[in-house]
């Protein structure tokens, strides 16, 4: 077969192919067969075909033996899917593979039969003309349009992110040093707008390690300008150079992340857009296939002459054998897949999904010899097995009542080894033979679970419970002693019980008085009757002894009158019969057992265990069936974790957080694809070697020259970006430096003149001595307030001095009472530190040498600082403390640059001032919480809690109790939350506005600052967040609220879990240090009354 042959049957292949799935689209109908035969009938054309399928009250027809047979063309040796949904919109569900076992309730024809059944018609006729005649003009299929429509809406959101301000998530961190990738840290992929679903992808296949070699070494058909410029060279080629870029980057690029718009714009160039994401498993087949076609340009020409071997088809895609029987006839055709397909609902682990994957209809007939059996179905073999294995777990369906599409969150268990042998065609006979022994298995299994449900739930009435307990029961019942009281003694005969009781007696006592009026204030309803004469007697009601209990009524149930020959009797029975059960019960338990045990062990012997593939990539995806966020679990076999790739946040993970994501069952995130290799072909993981010198190669050295070049050019633009970003950061720090310069000279000068002039009340900012630069003190000593605590400081200053001076009685020279001052200080400060306090007293916030002392300060650092405290020239205005004040100059001056790191003074210092600006920050983030602002109360969390997690790394006492700080930012955030999804609910146009805002400008930009540091209550927030926006996915509301959470969702659930920049800080109010003391001890104490949630 010549080349143009072989490319005109594949075309027409794969237009059969669209039109099937564009059928199975329209009508709903999932049975190949038929689809197959209503376009026979219809000689290809879909509008009869259409109308063939939804006739009214339509049986399935009489399939055409030939069509039944010819599930594939012959010759076509380049099947791309059994089963496949590349053809179908994004958020159906996956059609059912041939071979599947469909579940209960699914039909093959959606009843479209309605009085408008024509109109509809011929709407559809219209819609499939419209969709024929655009892919016979332009070749384009509806599903390339899909996926462009995507890939446009990326590329849009990519744009536009340009202008956003800093207070989305979207844009990147301004310091290229928070970009720089950590040395041997893979590299991830930024989300250029509902693009996680290429991210899971990309990394799942570049982490294939002879995938990634093959991606880098390819090279285009050198001939390419004499072949014709048709439509798949115009897109393969270019995509495939700009994925080479991208593995390239992703191989040595010093970025943590790199950006694939470059690819994505060519998938845009090629598809023409969509407004959704995309379905993973369509991306991949997409994907797949265009590699392929690549691949197989470049094989064609180095193999003329010879049919050419594709790569790609070598790696990810397999052979089975269907083995089937139609009305009594046997046939076997030989199939490819790709991706294969399997369904999620009603099974509870992988292989029981391909199980019923591998078997379609009544089977017994396969294994008879009657050729006039009327029964059909037909299984499935792997004849060959890609190294590359891939199953799509269909978690989508299409709820046809609803009218809309629904996601499966069943839950699914899937192994990190899976051994294939049972379902390979060599192994045919034997695993014939081990399935009906499991189905005689699961049979008597069956049968004992009845049996043993009827002795754990006995009884005949709606209430039931076990046999044994039953008995129990009655052994109880029987050994009882009956216990007789009075029943009178149980009731307060002081008070009758009730109205009627009061009244009756009543009227007893005023009868005996004879005839009266009513007493004052009671109504004449209620007023007491005659008393009747002796003649007409009336029974009296006795209401206390007609009710009253039998006399022998025991207190707790009992046997009446037993003997004790009975009892013996009876004993003995209940006993034994409990002894009886409970024996039965336990050989039932264990059969049951050991058959699920047998069944488990059917393929535990090593014949069955030769086909072993290892778990290399699960995607998962996390949401609704409208929308949603992806993301990846990728094993790295050489440092033997698991990682998760999830944009461009890469992290070690595990096999148990993998396992909470992906099997599903009680959140709304689920596995959807499932990749394994082969693990006897260890080429796909292993990494190449230098050829002369043995080397592993890593980095730049495992590309070819084009590439290490434009890594090269990356690189060199990043290091400038970085160069560029130092400098800039570097003559910042020197204009504040000189800045602060000016100011303290100005400062000091307009101390030395206040200092001529008059008193000036005390300063805790020392000044300079008079022969030297002017030293700088830390700003948080400068105080707005002397009169406060300035004054508070300076008093215990000088009364260290006073204690230092009555103490030294003997030593009275400035420079021993210095130094005895600074001992009693530093004693002082040292109390505090050791001293345990509640929250709202933290000495920290009192002096820096106590902050100092907790964190474990040098020693010269603590020295220098009492110095400087005891060196303020406004200290005292009496001889002794002006004394000691220029003792301590002194003694400043005379300390030399070697003996103390400045550099490491001033980071203490430094420190010391973000504790304070985290403190207020905390607390007017508290005390607006606590009035209920939590707009304005969020960012101040925000700041503080990212301040403090900055200051703890240091050390656990740089900082406040990061528990406490993210608790109030979870509860802000969920308030937030809370009060916006209620606006939305109001549906006033006002109001959704307003809740839609406080979640694009405040919510939504934080939930990456919930995720980054995986810590469970934070993403369980994020998980109830999203879930209160997702509920509304199934609730009816006006179209206008319905186009709003279309467009809100994606930016809820596809957020980055890069730390992104927000606005500048919110300016902080100056306050004195006795001032913060006393409010911030004010809103600790309150938050011990009253919880976080307000409660």
């Amino acid at each position: 077969m010549t080349v143009e042959q072989n490319v005109l049957q594949q075309h027409s292949q794969k237009h059969q192919q669209t039109l099937l799935n564009q059928l199975r689209e329209v009508t709903g109908t999932t049975d190949v067969q038929l689809l197959q035969q209503a376009l026979q009938v219809s000689h290809g054309d879909l509008a009869e075909a259409v109308a063939f399928l939804t006739e009214k009250n339509a049986k399935v027809p009489q399939q055409d033996e030939a069509t039944y047979y010819q599930t594939t063309q012959v010759g076509n040796d380049r099947y791309i899917s059994v089963g496949s949904q590349a053809d179908t919109s994004e958020y159906l569900p996956h059609p059912a593979l041939p071979g599947a076992v469909p579940s209960q309730g699914d039909t093959n024809v959606i009843d479209l039969t309605g009085d408008d059944k024509d109109d509809l018609q011929r709407a559809i006729a219209l819609s499939l003309e419209e969709s024929s005649r655009a892919f016979r003009e332009t070749g384009i299929t509806d599903e390339e349009q899909a996926i462009s429509r995507v890939l446009e809406a990326s590329i849009a959101e990519n744009k536009a992110s340009l202008k956003r301000t800093h207070t989305e998530v979207w844009s990147d961190s301004p310091n290229p040093h928070d970009r720089k990738r950590m040395e041997n840290c893979p590299v991830g992929l930024k989300n250029v707008g509902n693009t996680c679903w290429f991210s899971a992808v990309i990394q799942s296949l570049f982490n294939l390690l002879e995938f990634q070699r093959l991606v880098l070494h390819y090279s285009p058909p050198a001939r390419v300008q004499d072949l014709p410029r048709n439509q798949k060279e115009h897109r393969n080629l270019p995509f495939m150079q700009e994925l080479r870029n991208l593995f390239s980057l992703m191989v040595g690029s010093k970025r943590k992340y790199v950006d694939p718009s470059c690819a994505v714009e060519i998938l845009k160039d090629a598809f023409k857009s969509s407004e959704s994401q995309q379905d993973v498993s369509e991306f991949t087949h997409k994907l797949l296939d265009w590699l392929e076609d690549a691949f197989q340009m470049k094989a064609e020409e180095d193999r003329e002459g010879e049919k050419p071997k594709n790569p790609m088809v070598e790696l990810f895609y397999g052979r089975f054998l269907a083995v089937g029987v139609l009305e009594g006839k046997k046939f076997e055709n030989t199939e490819m897949f790709g991706q294969y397909p399997l369904q999620v609902n009603g099974f509870k682990d992988l292989h029981e999904c391909l199980e019923a994957a591998m078997i379609e209809g009544e089977i017994e007939s396969l294994h008879s010899s009657a050729e006039n059996s009327a029964k059909s179905g037909q299984e499935h073999w792997f004849t060959e097995l890609p190294p590359v294995l891939t199953f799509e777990l269909s978690r989508f369906e299409f709820n046809q009542a609803l009218g809309r599409p629904e996601k499966i969150h069943s839950k699914l268990e899937f192994p990190s080894m899976l051994y294939m042998d049972r379902y390979m065609d060599r192994n045919r006979e034997i695993t014939r033979i081990k399935r009906e022994e499991i189905r005689r298995l699961k049979e008597h299994l069956t049968l004992l679970q009845q049996r043993l449900e009827r002795y754990l739930s006995y009884g005949s009435g709606p209430k039931r419970f076990p046999l044994a307990d039953v008995l129990q029961y009655a052994m109880e019942f029987t050994s009882s002693k009956p216990v007789c009281t009075s029943p009178v003694g149980d009731f307060d005969t002081s008070a009758p019980p009730g109205g009627t009781t009061g009244q009756l007696l009543l009227a007893s006592s005023t009868a005996e008085q004879g005839p009266s009026t009513p007493p004052e204030g009671l109504a004449p309803a209620l007023a007491p009757t005659p008393a009747p004469s002796t003649q007409q007697r009336v029974p009296i009601h006795k209401p206390f002894t007609q009710s009253r209990l039998p006399p022998d009524l025991p207190m707790h149930p009992a046997p009446r009158h037993i003997t004790e020959e009975e009892l013996r009797v009876l004993e003995g029975c209940l006993h034994r019969w409990r002894s009886e059960v409970e024996n039965d019960t336990r050989d039932l338990q264990g059969s049951i057992s050991r058959i699920h045990r047998t069944i488990e062990l059917m393929y535990s012997d090593k014949s069955m265990m030769q086909v072993p593939y290892r778990l290399h990539a699960v995607l998962v995806h996390e949401g609704q069936a409208n929308a949603g966020h992806y993301w990846a679990y990728i094993y790295d076999p050489h440092q033997r974790c698991w990682m998760k790739y999830n944009d461009i946040s890469v992290t070690k993970s595990s096999w148990e957080e993998l396992v909470r994501d992906s099997f599903g069952g009680y959140r709304n995130a689920s596995a959807y694809c499932l990749m394994y290799i082969n693990d006897k072909k260890p080429f796909l993981i292993e990494e190449e070697f230098d050829k002369e010198t043995g080397q592993m190669l890593s980095g730049l050295d495992k590309l070819p020259p084009d590439l290490k070049a434009y890594v090269k050019e990356d690189n060199g633009l990043f290091d400038k970006e970085m160069e560029e970003w130092n400098t800039l950061q570097a003559r910042k720090a020197q204009q504040e430096k000189m800045a602060l310069a000016v100011a303290a000279a100005a400062t000091a000068v307009v101390a030395e003149t206040a200092t001529t002039t008059s008193p000036q009340p005390m300063s805790t900012e020392p000044s300079t001595p008079d022969n030297s630069a002017p030293q700088q003190d830390p700003e948080y000593m400068e105080q707005p307030s002397p009169t406060d605590f300035s004054r508070h400081l300076q008093e215990d200053t000088e009364r260290a001095i006073s204690k230092a001076a009555a103490e030294q009685q003997e030593e009275r020279s400035p420079e021993g009472l210095l130094t005895a001052a600074i001992k009693v200080e530093y004693t002082r400060l040292l109390r505090f530190a050791q001293e345990d306090t509640a929250p709202g007293n933290d000495y920290r916030l009192q002096h820096v040498i106590v902050y100092f002392i907790q964190n474990q300060a040098p020693k010269k650092i603590l020295e220098r600082t009492l110095l400087m405290q005891f060196a303020d020239r406004n200290l005292g205005f009496n001889e002794r403390c002006k004394s000691i004040m220029k003792v301590a100059r002194a003694k400043l001056d005379l300390i030399k640059p070697e003996e103390i790191n400045m550099e490491e003074y001033e980071m203490w210092h430094q420190d010391y001032r973000n504790f304070r600006e985290t403190t207020i920050f905390l607390m007017i983030g508290l005390e607006l919480f606590q009035k209920k602002s939590f707009v304005e109360a969020l960012m101040y969390l925000i700041y503080s809690y990212q301040y403090n997690r900055e200051l703890l790394v240091k050390g656990l006492y740089r900082g406040h109790d990061d528990e406490l700080i993210g608790l109030y930012r979870r509860e802000c955030l969920l308030k937030l939350n809370e009060n916006a999804a209620g606006m939305f609910e109001s549906g006033e146009e006002p109001e959704v506005s307003n809740g839609l805002s406080i979640m694009n400008e405040l919510v939504v930009p934080c939930i990456p600052l919930l995720l980054v540091h995986d810590i469970e209550k934070d993403l369980l927030s994020v998980e109830d967040m999203r879930n209160r926006w997702c509920s509304y996915l199934g609730q009816e509301m006006e179209p206008n609220l319905q186009e709003k959470l279309t467009d809100f969702l994606p930016k809820l659930l596809d957020c980055s879990t890069e730390i992104k920049s927000f606005h500048d800080p919110p300016k902080l109010p100056t306050y004195s240090t006795l001032e913060l003391v006393e409010r911030y001890g004010r809103v600790m104490a309150s938050l011990s009354r009253v919880p976080a949630d307000g409660r």
